[in-house]
């Protein structure tokens, strides 16, 4: 049902907790990776892999992120799935973000720019947006914007 290559998986208990405390509407907390990285999920694949490459050390650096976080970061980058059609892949993805929430309720996803794979939104004032699987559906390669928390509900 995910686009090939695609994964999603929960988060941890301990993160899991922490999010549905936070946002009390959320059942589950669901991460999406291409592989073991979300830059073709967010449309940031670029046909040059170096240049591709060249622009993720420039947004970690101006992250703070330190070259120890870094390298593994890449490289999980570089392990990522390529050639899957953008347009179809973000169609079955909808298809499945709309199916998880009428089959296990309300869930939250958060597209990061993060070397971790999992973690909270950095800012204490953060809210989710909320949006209906329908929306979801209609706007498939649009409704998981970067750094916003978005709950779908069936």
């Amino acid at each position: 049902m995910l686009p090939a290559g695609v994964v999603a998986h929960l988060v941890s208990p301990a993160v899991n907790r922490k999010w549905v405390e936070r946002f009390p509407a959320a059942r589950t907390v669901v991460t999406l990776r291409q592989g073991a990285c979300a830059c073709g999920l967010a449309g940031h694949h670029d046909a040059d892999p170096q240049e591709e490459e060249r622009r993720l050390r420039v947004r970690y650096r101006q992250a703070g992120v330190g070259r120890d976080r870094v390298i593994p970061a890449l490289d999980r980058h570089r392990r990522a799935p390529r050639g899957v059609s953008s347009a179809q892949g973000a169609v079955t993805l909808a298809g499945f973000v709309a199916e998880h929430a009428r089959n296990a309720g309300p869930s939250l996803y958060f597209l990061d720019f993060s070397p971790d794979p999992e973690r909270m939104p950095p800012w204490p004032d953060s809210t989710p947006t909320a949006t209906f699987a329908a929306q979801v559906r209609a706007h498939p390669g649009t409704w998981l914007p970067e750094q916003t928390p978005v709950l779908v509900q069936a």
